[in-house]
């Protein structure tokens, strides 16, 4: 099942997508603009999906949100999480506490704020800010029944779906405060959608990632390619992790960390600038393409 967000007629929706992706089908919520949210917290309640609240309608008629356009928290992040990814960053200033297999993953967070749409624009700060932007194609889970404490064995129980998400970072900014989540936060920094896919249609365990810059003027570059299965923390393990001593919640998200090709990693480094657009697509959930203009 594909559960969307989306604005119409001047007010927000959710509900169900058609399996050919072609229509949209409202759902009774209380209230919409919380995404699927609701939907999410039905399900993992064990409730079937509230009734329809109007005629489908073609998904090009309409404005595609975030799926969760406003998280009720902070999402969880991860670091560093594929070995080729870890390897590219071992000539740059990131070079130090690279994981190995009996490391623990490095997790941070991305504020609510910094959610948008799929196809929104990411609004680029101002140079006296930041001049490092950069890309980060990533896969997210989205927390259906919540616990704490789960055991990794049966952490794949407490999954809902999956989106695809940008972890966009400003780097010097994560430079200069040595803590990541300033360099990440910024508003607008973290692309959500285009839709959530529940897991009974795709395991997330082994989906592909690709991630293409397009610069302004220029024509689509494959940066990214790589596969989930290639983690060095598998998702079992990252929600095992995240929720030590921590409840997770309906509708939590973990971003699992990027694969390898992001700007940092070239010699020299590309990072975004105005104008620049990034797609990110993961087989079996679709893709997410922002434009960066300054903000």
């Amino acid at each position: 099942m594909r559960l969307a967000s989306w604005s119409w007629g001047g007010r927000p929706h959710a509900g169900v997508v058609s399996a050919d992706g072609r229509e949209v089908t409202p759902l009774a919520l209380s209230n919409a603009s919380r995404g699927v949210l609701e939907i999410v917290e039905r399900l993992a309640q064990g409730e079937g999906l509230p009734r329809e609240a109007g005629p489908r309608l073609p998904i090009d008629a309409v404005t595609l949100r975030a799926p969760l356009p406003r998280p009720r928290r902070n999402l969880f992040c991860i670091g560093r999480n594929y070995r080729a990814h870890a390897a590219e960053l071992a000539t740059t200033v990131f070079r130090e506490s690279l994981p190995d297999k009996d490391a623990w993953p490095i997790v941070f967070t991305k504020f609510p704020e910094t959610v948008v749409g799929p196809y929104d624009t990411v609004r680029l700060p101002s140079p006296s800010i930041t001049t490092q932007i950069d890309y980060e194609s990533e896969l997210a889970v989205v927390i259906g029944r919540g616990g704490r404490d789960i055991a990794r064995a049966r952490a794949m129980d407490h999954v809902c779906g999956y989106t695809v998400v940008n972890d966009v970072s400003a780097r010097d900014i994560q430079v200069r405060h040595q803590q990541w989540e300033l360099g990440k936060g910024f508003d607008t920094f973290c692309p959500m959608g285009p839709c959530l896919v529940t897991a009974d249609e795709v395991d997330g365990r082994d989906v592909r990632i690709r991630g293409w810059v397009t610069p302004r003027g220029g024509t689509p570059e494959l940066r990214q390619d790589g596969r989930t299965r290639d983690m060095i923390f598998d998702i079992p393990t990252l929600i095992e992790t995240c929720s030590r001593g921590i409840t997770l919640l309906p509708g939590d998200i973990i971003a699992t960390g990027t694969p390898s090709g992001v700007g940092m990693g070239f010699s020299p480094p590309k990072w975004l600038g105005p104008g620049d657009v990034f797609r990110v697509e993961i087989d079996g959930i679709g893709f997410i393409e922002n434009r960066f203009e300054p903000g």
